[in-house]
């Protein structure tokens, strides 16, 4: 299969400032950031810099748009794995294909990032059907990440981090959790969300506990509602 099909090139430009975060997660990935630019100065004094990130929690807290704002800072081009064209029936492919997507990401010191990793890392042994096909694949996980350059980042993610392997799980040199979020922290993401717009469209129901994601789409769906609302309670100009 060709290499191209087995990665997302996303182009999408997501500004840090712009992702919601918690002062301490900001703080580990602007630091983060900062290694990638005093790489030689880090190197004078013997210290590695940190090319493998796991960030893991709820589902909608931000986990790839926090790899895009990443990408983004450092001026490196994305690539997203397409799960849907990695994994095939026979594993030994599966591998190849790992490979290949790592090679590439390597030679162009991109951002390699495996969303849901948790379904190619998972443990080994958690898969009844076939034991010692997932391991092999596990086993070629470890041997990319630990060859994968300093100078490319891998950036996986899940919800599901109790699942994924130990060894694989002690590659990554920072965590970084996405929790839910409080309804202070909801708040203050909806401010920041309906700010833009006019007052009179402003006021709408703020959902609590819920994630960022699903709390961007519902105001923008509350929004578009008392904007179309106001257009057809408005009497249309009659042109002449």
């Amino acid at each position: 299969m060709n290499v191209y099909d087995l990665i997302i090139t996303d182009k999408e430009t997501t500004q840090l400032e712009d992702v919601f975060l918690h002062t301490a997660k900001r703080q580990s990935i602007q630091q983060l950031i900062k290694e990638h630019y005093y790489v030689e100065e880090l190197h004078q004094y013997g210290l590695p810099v940190n090319n493998k990130i796991l960030l893991h929690g709820s589902s909608g807290c931000g986990k790839t748009t926090t790899a895009k704002a990443i990408a983004h800072a450092l001026g490196k081009p994305l690539f997203i794995l397409n799960l849907s064209n990695i994994v095939c029936a026979r594993i030994g492919e599966t591998s190849q294909n790992m490979k290949a997507v790592f090679d590439k990401a390597a030679r162009e010191k991109a951002v390699l990032f495996l969303d849901e990793f948790d379904q190619i890392g998972k443990a080994r042994g958690n898969d009844d059907r076939d034991v010692g096909e997932m391991r092999r694949l596990v086993n070629t996980l470890i041997q990319l990440i630990d060859y994968y350059p300093e100078k490319s980042l891998l950036i996986c993610a899940t919800n599901h981090v109790d699942i994924i392997d130990q060894a694989l799980l002690r590659r990554f040199q920072l965590h970084i959790p996405f929790e839910m979020p409080a309804a202070a922290e909801l708040n203050t993401y909806y401010d920041k969300l309906l700010e833009r717009f006019p007052e009179h469209m402003r006021q709408i129901e703020r959902k609590m506990g819920i994630s960022f994601a699903e709390a961007k789409d519902d105001v923008y769906t509350q929004v578009k509602a008392r904007l179309i609302a106001h257009l057809e309670s408005s009497p249309k100009k009659v042109e002449v």
